[in-house]
């Protein structure tokens, strides 16, 4: 339902209460005081709504965002911690016709550095002409020797990159820095895209460019590079622990990429080959996410535990594209800055047309000299910065500025520094409306801008992703110092066409389950062993506290047998719930966030939901308040297996995750069994095991009289129709063993199946009678050992 027409008196409060700074441009406000023609119907789409109902639109988008797992990874001093997408929910809107003239020079800018890149690592004129220092490459950690000579195998240097921007106190755009090693923020600008499209569904979209035409484009690009028989592209992560994992995992699903660690990969002839299930398979085409120096610890960083040995060898042969390519990063150097204008004019004839923030290099003795007769003024009104590892919007803001350890002292400081320093003039932002308190505000803004090589050149995202300060200082940009990030609209006159990033024609042959690597495989199979391990911790921890409730007695025989059997397994019923079963659920989430490119959003979703709750429980007293509780846990745990198990598509993965589920749960009841159903067991034990093994009302009506050993042996571990017992699981995997690659060559069954033939047979032929203690304990060890062959054949 569309927003009411705003009344006259709604648009002049929101205009009233909007306190736009002094001197400084705003996006929403053009200097005469009116409001920009751009920005006029979101305005009055704003004040239309009642305060509440913007309340619920953006607490909508908030929620959208907490499913889909959207998070930003901050490091504290006790360790890593999630928190909230902050997402500021108001758009930043801009014109087309602005927009194009920004693309224009970024466009333009991608070209130069791709010329200075090419010169960097072939002729180096640009060194030999004066136009760049040589101690400023030579001494550049970021260019990497080894790759000197070494012309990329599809021709480019660079294929993604992104800039970050700003608006002058004129009005005009300028660059804050470029980012060409790995760049980040794509992923999170498509999550700003839908979210903030939920918080606001009635507002006119047709006129508003889509960004799913821009990622075509770029897939279509990178499979271009590939050849025909190496495989798809992927995108090369760091890992779990990386700040952009979400993003990569969001990518790389968004594509139809592999992801990739560097432990997926081995260089074997000059080749690069994927680790997979069905073997080494080859890989041509990296969209790598990690610096560029720990990318081959063999040739570049030895100290890198997260590369590959033998990557630059495998670039050097031509057999493998690296976008962007390796030692690319040397061009986001901050002091490159201080060189590029005069380059520009020597490439192009011409000045930028989206110039640089103006900056200096104090690596040459004229420079050194002019900011030492200058430095009582250069405090923070003229920053000046190191080239930090790290991206530059996350604690230099947008210039940076002088650490607070050298304010007393800024003429020693910068003679320590030598010839790493950059200068940066002093900066000022344009500010943007953000919405705080229930009124507009304004607030800092800067854009971080992409740019993709495609088929027919450049291609700049029709939007991107802004920085929004918390407050009106500029160095509030920062995630961690309270900052948020937006959406850009671009805005056209018309209706624009309707962008998808499904390709034209007709019906395509029908995909296959792609290139499995065994890392991923491993995780899945690990996370449903996890999964179900929970479940199973879950229903015993109930059974006790059930049973202390009903006698209120600790020493019961069926009691304390129960909290021995738990205390054994890890699981003291005396700890706080969040103790005795969040291990286990975190080692859950954790293979789960390692593919969360192939792992189910709604499972990930349920999974988080499951963990949070459980976190979120009090220390309750043994006995009903518990057992409630985790009654509340298991109806967790059935959504996440719901979700998992019914809308996961039947690829190679979901089979691995199936085999982990039927394997651990096959071990459970056995062990289970062996615990409850020895001879030792206190009476009442036969009761615990059926309830545990959730077959109380099966029971009832399949032998209608008391349990019994006999009963409990043949229901939980021989009853092929009851899913809770041992046979119903290695049944489940013989058929999802027998899927997997070389299950069986020339008619001879593979090792791991032939082992879980034998299971079966043996459950099939045995009576209930001859499995005594002994039994049980072959039957743990035989399972065990179907894991130790799954490993060696699959996922090692």
């Amino acid at each position: 339902m569309a927003a009411p027409h705003p009344t006259p008196e709604p648009l002049a409060s929101l205009l009233s209460e909007y306190p736009r700074p002094a001197a400084l441009p705003d996006e929403m406000i053009a200097p005469d005081g009116t409001v920009r023609p751009v920005w006029q119907p979101m305005l009055g789409h704003l004040a239309a709504l009642q305060a509440d109902g913007i309340g619920r639109r953006f607490a909508r988008a908030d929620k959208y965002l907490r499913d889909a797992g959207v998070f930003y990874r901050g490091y504290e001093a006790e360790g890593p911690s999630e928190r909230d997408w902050p997402l500021s929910h108001i758009p930043v809107l801009l014109g087309e016709a602005e927009w194009a003239e920004i693309a224009a020079g970024i466009r333009q800018r991608a070209e130069v550095l791709e010329a200075v890149a090419t010169d960097l690592y072939g002729p180096m004129k640009l060194i030999k002409a004066g136009m760049l220092p040589p101690d400023l490459i030579a001494q550049n950690p970021a260019w990497l020797r080894p790759l000197v000579g070494v012309r990329p195998r599809g021709g480019h240097f660079l294929n993604f990159l992104a800039f970050e921007i700003g608006r002058s106190r004129q009005g005009s755009w300028f660059v804050l820095g470029d980012r060409t090693e790995a760049p980040a923020g794509m992923g999170f600008a498509l999550e700003n895209r839908v979210a903030t499209l939920l918080a606001f569904p009635d507002f006119p979209h047709d006129r508003l460019h889509r960004l799913a035409g821009f990622f075509r484009g770029f897939r279509e690009a990178l499979a271009a590079l590939s050849s025909p028989d190496s495989g798809r592209p992927a995108i090369l992560t760091p890992g779990p622990m990386a700040e952009g994992y979400f993003e990569h995992a969001y990518i790389a699903r968004y594509l139809g990429l592999m992801l990739l660690e560097g432990e997926d990969l081995v260089v074997e002839n000059g080749r690069a080959l994927v680790r997979t299930v069905s073997g080494p398979q080859p890989v041509s085409i990296l969209w790598r996410r990690l610096d560029a120096t720990y990318a081959d610890p063999l040739e570049l960083d030895e100290h890198s535990q997260i590369g590959t040995p033998g990557l630059v060898g495998a670039v050097r042969d031509g057999s493998l594209s690296v976008v962007n390519a390796l030692g690319a990063g040397v061009l986001q150097t901050r002091a490159m800055m201080a060189f590029l204008p005069r380059i520009a004019e020597e490439i192009l004839g011409k000045p930028l047309d989206l110039p640089n923030i103006a900056t200096w290099w104090c690596g040459q003795e004229r420079e050194r000299a002019y900011v030492r007769e200058h430095a009582a003024e250069m405090t923070i009104g003229s920053a000046m910065s190191l080239d930090l590892p790290f991206e530059p919007d996350e604690d230099t803001a947008v210039a940076g500025k002088i650490p607070a350890a050298a304010d007393g002292d800024l003429q020693a400081w910068i003679e320590a520094q030598s010839s790493r320093l950059v200068g940066q003039e002093a900066v000022t932002l344009s500010t943007t409306p953000a919405w705080r308190d229930d009124r507009l505000v304004p607030r800092p803004l800067m854009l971080r801008v992409f740019a993709a090589r495609t088929r027919d050149g450049w291609e700049v995202m029709p939007g991107g992703y802004a920085r929004i300060g918390n407050t009106t200082d500029v160095t509030a940009l920062a995630l961690r110092r309270g900052g948020a990030v937006s959406d850009v609209w671009i805005q056209a006159d018309a209706p624009v066409q309707q962008e998808s990033l499904a390709l034209e024609g007709g019906m395509k042959r029908r995909a296959t389950g792609g290139v499995l690597p065994s890392r991923a495989a491993d995780n899945l199979y690990w996370l449903g062993r996890y999964a179900e391990r929970t479940e199973h911790r879950i229903r015993l921890l109930r059974a006790y506290h059930l049973r202390l409730g009903e006698t209120g007695v600790a020493t019961e025989p069926e009691v304390t047998y129960l909290h021995t059997h738990l205390d054994a397994m890890g699981a003291n019923p005396d700890a706080p719930l969040s103790k005795t079963i969040g291990k286990v659920l975190a080692n859950a989430v954790r293979c789960a966030e390692k593919v969360r490119d192939r792992f189910s959003p709604d499972g990930w979703s349920a999974l988080k939901a499951l963990q949070h709750e459980l976190e979120s429980l009090p220390v309750l007293t043994p006995g009903p308040r518990a057992s409630w509780a985790l009654g509340q846990l298991l109806r967790g745990t059935a959504a996440f297996n719901g979700l998992v198990h019914d809308n996961m598509y039947r690829f190679t993965g979901w089979r691995f995750l199936s085999i982990g589920r039927a394997l651990e749960r096959g071990l459970g009841m056995a062990g289970l069994l062996h615990a409850f159903a020895a001879g030792a067991a206190p009476v009442g034990s036969f009761d615990i095991a059926v309830e545990v093994g959730d077959s109380v009302i099966t029971h009832r009506l399949r032998y209608r009289i008391q349990t019994n050993r006999e009963t409990v042996i043949d229901l939980l571990a021989l009853d092929p129709s009851n899913p809770r017992s041992i046979r119903f699981q290695v049944q489940e995997l013989r058929r999802l063993v027998a899927a997997l690659p070389e299950a069986e060559v020339e008619g001879a069954l593979s090792s791991v199946a032939r082992a879980v033939l034998r299971i079966d047979t043996l459950l099939a032929t045995v009576d209930p009678s001859e499995v005594d203690d002994a039994a049980l304990s072959t039957l743990v060890a035989a399972l065990h050992r179907i894991s130790e062959l799954l490993t060696e054949g699959y996922l090692s």
